[in-house]
């Protein structure tokens, strides 16, 4: 293929990642968009495959095909559950290839042949850069992973002076960055230690996270790897994955941003790690006490039947249970019953950005009765009945009353406000943030214990 068709090729693939995007933002064209991209990343590969770069077609085929394979065999098996393991391992992998390329690059002795000095040291400090960003998305992947999975604690790991010893790393790493570009005798060992120390820095910012901000360690990683990749288009000078690369780095910075607004936090904190960690609380932790109210399948059935408002505010806990297909039959009786019937999603519901708002989607929910959070908390006073379907941390008043609490700030659902909550659980356990709900001990709480799976089902036959 001719350089020019290829130019053509990529900027018609750059077109569609763009329209991709622009349509994911959206539910109702979000599977166009998912479209857009599968067919933009299709065109990238075919003129990629036929572009002058590719000489070895063998070797491709070696690595191509069972990478196909073993990617389609993991996207048809993998839950809805485990989503968010999924997308941090796949990050990590992101990181691995940008550290891989730079690695191979400064190994090839041909890779200066026919630049001038300055574009030597341009080309040095693309392969620097790129393998440190590979390097820590890689390992924060890694352990982002670890944490989603039940591996590692979702527990922060806060060491002495952390933050210290994060600005030491960054300033060995720029201090072995500029070696590596003044010194070629060593610069491999340069690298293979910048390399390591980054390593350690993405393990440890991640690690300092608590586990109900994970959501937006997700989205951040996903930023990661896409200035991982633009550094690997940098490295490789390909244009199109520079664009994709900056494409990605830029939608995921932006779309951590709005989740940090909507856990009352700063970007930096999250760059830095440790955030939501109760730094600035101090204190011993307020633990709920009181007793708890039970309800039963038919009271809950009742209570639903004779209310004129509905909000279902739905959890991790849905998402196991695998319970949105039921309780969108429970959505359509209680329309017909002339019921009005709202979701309330807040922006870190689930382990993944937009998790909630997929999980109805698959279930057919109608967009319009889909809420966001700053759209739902002035109507809670005036509902007859809320139903928390295995959520904690987001319907949490301690994040409101108690400010040494580790989700202190965070803005919640203020279910508390409607005449009646009944809240579905397995059991009195603490959230993902390890933090105890005094909503479970309020007067108009109501607790359905049980499988939310089985409690849904149980539910829609008593209407």
């Amino acid at each position: 293929m001719s350089h020019s068709l290829v130019t053509i090729f990529y900027i018609v693939a750059a077109v569609l990642f763009i329209l991709s995007l622009g349509g994911l933002s959206n539910q109702e064209t979000a599977r166009r968009g998912n479209m857009f991209g599968i067919i933009g990343m299709l065109l990238a590969l075919i003129a990629v495959t036929a572009s002058d770069a590719v000489t070895s077609y063998g070797v491709l085929a070696v690595a191509l095909f069972p990478a196909i394979l073993i990617g389609a065999t993991l996207a048809r098996r993998v839950k809805m559950t485990e989503m968010p393991e999924l997308v941090a391992i796949l990050h990590s992998f992101v990181g691995a290839a940008a550290v891989l390329v730079g690695l191979a690059l400064k190994l090839n002795p041909k890779s200066h042949v026919g630049l001038t000095p300055i574009e030597v040291t341009i080309h040095e400090i693309e392969v620097f850069v790129g393998v440190c960003i590979g390097s820590i998305t890689f390992t924060g992947s890694v352990i982002a992973f670890g944490k989603l999975r039940g591996l590692i604690s979702g527990a922060p790991m806060l060491l002495p002076a952390r933050h210290v010893l994060n600005l030491i790393i960054v300033g060995a790493t720029i201090w072995l960055g500029i070696l590596f570009v003044g010194h070629s005798d060593h610069a491999m060992t340069m690298l293979l230690i910048a390399l390591f120390l980054t390593g350690i820095l993405g393990i440890h910012l991640v690690m300092a996270i608590g586990g109900a901000d994970m959501p937006v360690v997700v989205s951040m990683l996903n930023s990661y790897s896409g200035w991982a990749a633009a550094a690997a288009g940098f490295m490789l000078g390909n244009d199109l994955l520079i664009i994709v690369g900056a494409l990605v780095g830029s939608s995921g910075a932006i779309l951590s941003l709005i989740m940090c607004r909507g856990m009352n936090r700063s970007l930096p904190s999250v760059i830095l790690g440790g955030f939501g960690t109760g730094d600035g609380g101090g204190g011993t932790v307020i633990t709920p006490e009181g007793e708890v109210t039970s309800i039963e399948v038919a009271q809950t059935a009742a209570l639903l039947k004779n209310a004129k408002s509905v909000i279902i505010v739905p959890g991790y806990g849905m998402a196991v249970a695998q319970a949105q297909h039921t309780i969108a039959k429970i959505t359509k009786k209680l329309r017909e019953n002339n019921t009005q019937v709202i979701f309330a999603i807040h922006p870190v519901a689930g382990r993944l950005p937009g998790h909630m708002n997929v999980l109805l989607a698959e279930a057919n929910i109608p967009y319009d009765i889909v809420m966001e959070l700053d759209e739902m908390n002035h109507t809670f006073p005036a509902t007859d009945v809320v139903m928390v379907i295995g959520a904690n941390d987001i319907v949490n008043p301690s994040a409101l009353d108690d400010p040494s609490s580790p989700i202190a700030g965070m803005p919640v659902l203020e279910v508390w406000k409607a005449k009646d909550v009944v809240v579905m659980k397995r059991s009195m356990g603490t959230g993902y943030a390890g933090v105890g709900n005094p909503l479970f001990f309020n007067e108009n709480t109501s607790m359905l214990f049980g499988d939310a799976g089985e409690n849904v089902d149980a539910i829609l036959a008593q209407f």
